[in-house]
């Protein structure tokens, strides 16, 4: 824990970072905020997974991680400064490039390079996402074959049974819980 708003600077400076090298969804940013949180000691990896599995059940962008990241890092009224910190930095990014080139958009999308570009960057995207699935998610999620068993009838209470993901993040809870 980190509680000091003499950390501010370093948080938004990490949440700043994370959210600029974002295209294509919020998991993107997972292994990013994994390196800057676990990786500079601010929080440990089971708390990270820990919220990471429950922003999954909210609806909403991911990026709403950063709030709990932020929030779970500190302790007193720094926390709440501390969490609004971290989600203004990761969106910030965006924002200004949405209002740099919402002027241009229209010019832009119609020259065909540009288009070729963007549909290359969404096809690394898929990798990127596949990436931050494999580590940290299945490196520090699957240790046994219970949790394999566990996270494949996760998997299959989303995508066959049309679970909604909070009911599914319930049951796995409960069912990890009893069964541990």
């Amino acid at each position: 824990m980190v509680a000091s708003l003499g950390h501010f600077p370093a948080l938004f400076d990490s949440f700043y970072r994370a959210g600029s090298l974002v295209f294509g969804g919020g998991h993107v940013v997972l292994p990013l905020l994994q390196a800057e949180v676990v990786g500079n000691g601010w929080l440990n990896n089971d708390l990270f997974l820990a919220g990471y599995g429950a922003v999954q059940a909210v609806p909403g962008p991911l990026f709403t991680f950063s709030a709990y990241l932020g929030a779970a890092m500190e302790s007193g009224l720094v926390r709440w400064s501390s969490a609004l910190l971290s989600v203004v930095a990761i969106f910030l990014p965006s924002f200004l490039l949405v209002v740099g080139i919402l002027p241009y958009w229209d010019k832009l999308r119609s020259f065909e390079q540009v288009r070729k570009i963007l549909i290359g960057v969404n096809a690394g995207v898929v990798g990127l996402l596949a990436a931050a699935f494999i580590n940290p998610v299945l490196t520090s999620g699957i240790h046994n074959l219970f949790d394999l068993l566990l996270a494949l009838f996760a998997f299959w209470l989303l995508q066959f049974k049309s679970f909604p993901s909070w009911g599914v993040v319930l049951v796995c809870a409960l069912v990890g819980g009893l069964l541990r």
